[in-house]
């Protein structure tokens, strides 16, 4: 009989112990998902405070900014109205005879002010003007660019067997404005046999009073002679037109890195001109069925070398400036031992 109360009391106990595992196991889950809610609320407002902290110092590192630009902006108008002032007191303390060569230099200095703003002013778009804008992503060059760069595009016929001999039949140039210099129909030296309309826009039609080819290439060399070309390709136009520029007087969209990078292809990739002007120019060339225009695709190819044009030509700057650098003799030739300080003393004396 008393067997059975302390087996009772055994499972009672046990019952209970059970009950205190279970109870202090779920106590511990709790605290530890409050802790990590606690812990990552923590976190979380450790994070939006330095977001605020970083978007308030940029803030006031644009307002900086802007107060600075603000100050050069001012510093230079009272610098010019100093130096206007100062000539005009110039002027008038001269005697008469001496009156226009200082008036002469005060508006040839303002003039020079106006044009360097100006030029400011219309190259920092860096669009033609009979051209849709382009976009504008470096800084203008202050050279003389619009005198010496022009934009070149010919279209080919084909010739010979098959059509496989490309022969030029249209030639356009551009100055650096987007303005027109030269497009003529050119009559091929032989006769065509594909007009290639689907890529040329040449038709029969188009070369029944063209301009021998001879005397449309005298015309296009007298244009580009001195003049840094712009084109896309341009090595296959110079090859139809039987011409050898300076090299580093050629400027072709379609090698450059500079173009490849700022589209955001692969360096190794050559682009084609449509795939650029309508990636970095937002325009659409090439799409008629009536073939491509050679205005067009000039156009087209110097708005995207304004793209790029001061980094382009601070390159081809700094590469020249190497190339020219005096470098030492190379010991593997014989030519240094021309000079003088290889000579035996008494040849030069004999020759002095």
């Amino acid at each position: 009989m008393m067997a059975q109360p302390s087996k009772r009391n055994k499972a009672a106990s046990w019952g209970l112990l059970n009950n205190y595992r279970y109870l202090y196991k779920k106590n511990l889950m709790l605290h530890t998902t409050e802790n990590g809610r606690a812990r990552k609320k923590c976190q979380q407002n450790i994070i939006m405070a330095n977001m605020k902290r970083k978007t308030t110092d940029n803030h006031n590192d644009l307002l900086d900014t802007n107060e600075r630009v603000k100050k050069t902006k001012s510093s230079d108008t009272d610098q010019e109205c100093q130096r206007t002032v100062s000539c005009e007191n110039k002027s008038s303390d001269t005697p008469e005879s001496g009156l226009s060569v200082s008036e002469s230099k005060a508006s040839d200095h303002y003039s020079l002010v106006t044009a360097l703003r100006d030029s400011w002013e219309v190259d920092s778009g860096f669009s033609s003007e009979a051209s849709p804008p382009a976009s504008g992503r470096s800084s203008p060059c202050l050279s003389s660019c619009a005198t010496t760069v022009v934009a070149l595009d010919c279209e080919m016929v084909g010739t010979g067997p098959g059509g496989r001999r490309s022969e030029l039949a249209r030639c356009s140039i551009l100055d650096y404005r987007g303005n027109i210099l030269y497009d003529k129909y050119v009559r091929p030296c032989q006769p065509v046999t594909d007009y290639r309309t689907r890529w040329s826009g040449i038709r029969r039609h188009h070369l029944h009073d063209a301009t021998p080819f001879a005397q449309a290439r005298e015309e296009i060399l007298s244009i580009l002679e001195g003049k840094v070309v712009v084109g896309h390709s341009v090595y296959n136009d110079f090859e139809v037109l039987d011409v050898l520029h300076p090299s580093h007087m050629v400027r072709d969209t379609c090698t450059t890195r500079l173009l490849t990078r700022l589209a955001g292809f692969p360096r190794e990739r050559c682009a084609s001109l449509k795939i650029l002007a309508s990636k970095l120019l937002g325009r659409r060339i090439q799409v008629e069925r009536r073939g491509h225009c050679s205005v067009e695709d000039a156009r087209a190819a110097l708005d995207l070398y304004k793209l790029v044009e001061g980094e382009w030509e601070q390159e081809l700057r700094n590469k020249l400036r190497d190339d020219d650098a005096p470098c030492e003799p190379s010991f593997a030739a014989s030519n240094h031992y021309m000079q003088d300080e290889y000579w035996p003393d008494d040849v030069i004396a004999d020759s002095q």
